[in-house]
């Protein structure tokens, strides 16, 4: 019989992001009953918690709370009883704070080992951390060396974490490192879907749309993405872009568009439903995920850009972060330098060009996402590292 494994997550559906979305992902596709989620409460819980096969075991406090020293030690609590309760293997942090805290204190009392889900942009901000505070390198070298495994969603990420254990001390566990690329669902993004529902609700004509779907802050590169299309409309009319997401620079993304006249060209798209993005990658003809170094953030892998693969999109891509890993150049996409506006306008013209072009990259990405790029590889890697990990103690 297979013992169940445990994750514990502050993001988890209902909240957005690329986080949440691994997180849901995974319990979704572990087998019913093979893993438990431990995580906070938020508006829409309930009904979110209903397309998961596997237990959902929130707390009574919300989501926000679990970062705090009273959240942790509710926390703590919850998980040690959990892992007694269930007989769980294995305990998965699906960030490293705050879920480390209490995987930390279920191994002290249970036995059971942990280990850490890291993403990219977190070990940029701990890389800052332990620089300027003792106390936080400490605590990162326990929560860190305590970890019987600590998974990365790219070689970018595996390379920032093996950094980040030679700055504490830790190299001799670098063994403890195992590279999870992400995925995407290719049942549910695919390519053929009916456009005529998400057409009418959002005033789509028939343009040719570039596509981001991103959280809106600097070094996602939306702003990039709007300048090539104010230098591209003379040479095509038709073209637009479509930018799905919410955040801090929407108001000035908003501005670059009216300075630069093309306000009529670029449609912001906020509070779209999940269930609506599958239809909007298919309304696209090219995506374009522009993401920079800065700022501690950093795109560790890229679930936007494996998902436009599923759709059979043809993908323009930074070389920058992870994306590399997520992207193959010339076979499902392109890759560019960041901020080099010629760059992406000859690969934009590359593909808005070359039709055969664009069929094949996103006949490959497709292709891609079958094969390796999908959530039940994913959770499959996942669970046997725990089971690896559970029965080596």
């Amino acid at each position: 019989m297979t013992l169940p494994q445990l994750l514990l997550s502050y993001d988890f559906p209902p909240m957005g992001g690329g986080i949440a979305r691994w997180m849901g992902e995974l319990a979704k596709h572990f087998p019913p009953g093979s893993l438990v989620v431990s995580t906070g409460e938020l508006p829409g819980s309930e009904t979110a918690d209903r397309q998961f096969p596997n237990g959902i075991d929130r707390l009574p406090l919300p989501s926000a709370r679990l970062r705090t020293l009273p959240g942790m030690v509710l926390w703590s609590r919850r998980a040690a009883a959990l892992t007694r309760s269930t007989g769980c293997e294995f305990v998965w942090c699906g960030n490293l704070k705050p879920a480390a805290y209490p995987a930390r204190w279920t191994r002290r009392q249970t036995g059971v080992p942990y280990g850490i889900m890291l993403h990219g942009g977190d070990l940029l901000i701990l890389q800052g951390q332990i620089q300027r505070s003792r106390l936080k390198r400490e605590v990162a070298r326990v929560l860190l060396g305590s970890a019987s495994l600590l998974v990365t969603n790219s070689r970018y990420t595996a390379s920032l974490c093996r950094s980040i254990l030679e700055q504490l001390q830790l190299s001799e566990q670098e063994w403890r490192i195992h590279t999870v690329p992400l995925g995407a669902d290719p049942l549910r993004f695919r390519p053929g879907q009916d456009l005529s529902e998400v057409r009418a609700r959002y005033n789509l004509d028939s343009r040719r749309w570039l596509l981001s779907v991103a959280r809106l802050t600097p070094h996602k590169g939306i702003d990039a993405a709007i300048r090539a299309v104010a230098e591209l409309r003379t040479k095509y009319p038709d073209i637009g872009y479509l930018v799905v997401g919410s955040g801090e620079q929407l108001a000035s993304l908003k501005e670059l568009s009216s300075r630069l006249n093309v306000e009529d060209r670029i449609y912001f798209l906020t509070g779209v439903p999940d269930e609506d993005l599958p239809a909007l990658y298919n309304c696209a003809a090219v995506y374009v995920g522009l993401s920079r170094v800065m700022e501690e953030r950093v795109e560790g892998f890229g679930i936007s850009l494996v998902e436009a693969s599923a759709s059979a999109l043809p993908v323009i891509a930074t070389r920058t972060g992870g994306i590399p890993d997520a992207v193959r150049h010339e076979d499902t996409g392109l890759l560019i330098a960041p901020d080099e506006p010629e760059e992406l306008m000859t690969a934009l013209c590359r593909v808005l060009d070359d039709k055969d072009l664009a069929a094949r990259l996103g006949a490959r990405g497709r292709h891609a996402v079958e094969t390796y790029f999908n959530w039940s590889r994913v959770a499959d890697d996942l669970a046997r590292l725990g089971r690896e990990a559970g029965a080596s103690r």
